[in-house]
C-alpha cells in the first residue's frame, strides 16, 4: 500500500524516533509498504517518520546512482533501530533532495565516511562502515529518524532565502507525483 509522505513542517519530522522490537505490530507489512511508497515517489530512501511512524526504520535502495557512484551498485537495505556511532573526513558538498521538500534540492556537507549499528528486518544485528553516496543516503535517512530534516543543515541565510519556498511545501503549493499530508491544509493531496 503506497503511503503518504509528509511535507515539511509535520510535527512528526521534528520527533526524534523510538526504536522498535521484534513485535511491532505488521513489522514485514509496514516495510513492504515503505518499499511501495518509496519506489512510486522515485525515491531512494525513506524514513518512517516521513510516512508519519516516529520509529526507528529505514529503507534505502541505492542503485540509482550505480553507473555514477559504483559502490551503491546492489546497496539495498532494511535499518531498523540504527545508531552512527562514529564518523570520518572531511565534509563535502554533495546536492541532495528530499521526498519531504518535493522540488527543492540543496547542496549538503556530509562527512565522507560512517559508522553504524543496526539491525536487519530479520532483527539480526549489524555493525558496519559505509563511505561515498551509500554513506550520504544513509546520514540522510538517519538524519529523519534523528528529528532532522535537510534543510536543518543549511546556513541560517540560506534558509532565511528559502523561507517563501519552504512555506509553499507545508502548504501544498508544489507539483507533486506522490501522495504527500501538507501539515497546512486539512486534506492530503496526491
Amino acid at each position: 500500500m503506497i503511503l503518504p509522505v509528509l511535507a515539511y513542517g509535520h510535527p512528526v519530522l521534528k520527533k526524534t524516533a523510538v526504536d522498535i522490537t521484534p513485535d511491532y505490530p505488521d513489522l514485514n507489512t509496514f516495510i513492504a509498504d515503505m518499499w511501495e511508497t518509496m519506489y512510486q515517489a522515485d525515491g531512494v530512501g525513506l524514513a518512517a517518520p516521513q510516512v508519519n511512524r516516529s520509529v526507528r526504520i529505514i529503507v534505502i535502495d541505492a542503485s540509482p546512482f550505480a553507473e555514477k557512484y559504483p559502490e551503491s551498485a546492489g546497496f539495498k537495505r532494511v535499518f531498523i533501530n540504527a545508531k552512527i556511532y562514529k564518523e570520518e573526513g572531511e565534509e563535502y558538498s554533495f546536492n541532495e533532495g528530499c521526498l519531504s521538500f518535493p522540488g527543492l534540492r540543496e547542496d549538503i556537507l556530509r562527512k565522507p565516511v560512517i559508522y553504524m549499528k543496526y539491525m536487519d528486518e530479520n532483527f539480526m544485528e549489524h555493525d558496519e562502515r559505509f563511505e561515498g553516496v551509500a554513506a550520504r543516503i544513509v546520514q540522510h535517512e538517519y538524519d529523519h529518524i534523528e528529528g532532522i530534516v535537510f534543510v536543518d543543515r543549511l546556513p541560517s541565510l540560506k534558509k532565511m532565502l528559502l523561507k517563501r519556498r519552504l512555506t509553499d511545501i507545508s502548504k501544498g503549493n508544489v507539483e507533486v507525483s506522490y501522495k504527500m499530508l501538507f501539515p497546512a491544509v486539512k486534506k492530503g493531496r496526491k
